[in-house]
């Protein structure tokens, strides 16, 4: 008899296939009651990352429904400078070179995983970036000196900077659009909650990433062998499979920045949702 993680199931509308073990407990697949006095639904997403979402919402919602992301800090980008430490840092990298490890700031790992992490990263030789806001200092020292470990950083800056080869990342939805529009690859690293299916969408149907614990249990320990492995394939630009993916997320970058130029799918969107709030104003 097959494990309940090995079932799937393929009835929700806008999701492909999933595994039963993907949805978290804490997940709810209906909100009714968030459109039922509303007058519009407005996504964070572009279009051509979330097509069939959107189309599913669009058909099931009685109400308009628009893209207008990526909605991420990007104009904030020409104006930003180079004077901090870690900026100085990745300025003296090779172009690909670094690793950018961040798991966000609500949920975190044990720190019986973030010692794994550690180590893992020591052993796999690769330089990293990592933004780790309890103990950073003690991280440091077990991680070695082919990289930084600092308490914050303006994410999308070094995302889009030329030495970042890819995002260990524990796939929130905002930290995955900036990685797109960055054209940066992810290594999924989910915690909880929309993490969970943040990674399947990543890994299994964008195909820009791969997933970091291959077991349907989220809480098992990922050893410093496996991370290391990992870390180490993943910024192999060698690897077959690392070559499609970082393919892949460049088609969706440039995606992801069209839509937001003058005639892009946010764009457009945008200025349809602007001229229905004038019409009502002047109702």
């Amino acid at each position: 008899m097959p494990e309940k993680g090995d079932e799937s199931m393929s009835c929700i509308p806008g999701i492909s296939s999933i595994s039963l073990a993907d949805p978290p407990k804490e997940f709810n697949f209906g909100f009714p009651w968030i459109v039922d006095k509303s007058q519009w639904l407005l996504l964070t997403s572009n279009y051509e990352l979330d097509t069939m979402a959107t189309e599913a919402l669009k058909t099931r919602l009685p109400i308009p429904v628009y893209t207008l992301g990526p909605s991420i800090p990007h104009m904030t980008l020409r104006d930003a400078d180079s004077n901090d430490e870690y900026m100085k840092w990745l300025d003296a990298q090779s172009e690909g070179s670094v690793l950018y490890v961040s798991f966000g700031s609500f949920l975190s790992a044990s720190s019986a995983q973030m010692d794994e992490i550690a180590e893992g990263l020591h052993d796999s030789g690769v330089s990293f970036l990592w933004v780790a806001r309890q103990d950073p200092s003690r991280l440091q020292k077990a991680s070695g000196d082919k990289g930084m470990v600092i308490p914050w950083c303006d994410q999308l800056r070094v995302l889009c900077h030329s030495s970042l080869g890819g995002f260990f990342t524990h796939c929130g939805w905002n930290s995955v659009l900036e990685a797109v529009f960055a054209g940066v690859p992810i290594l999924a690293f989910p915690l909880g909650w929309d993490q969970i299916l943040n990674c399947k969408f990543i890994a299994d149907d964008l195909r820009i990433g791969w997933r970091v614990k291959k077991e349907v249990d989220i809480d098992k320990l990922v050893t410093r062998e496996d991370i290391a492995r990992t870390v180490r394939s993943f910024m192999d630009y060698n690897e077959e499979e690392s070559k499609e993916i970082r393919r892949r997320v460049r088609e969706l970058q440039d995606a992801s920045r069209r839509a937001i130029e003058k005639g892009g799918s946010s764009e457009s969107n945008l200025d349809a949702f602007v001229r229905e709030i004038l019409q009502l104003i002047h109702l």
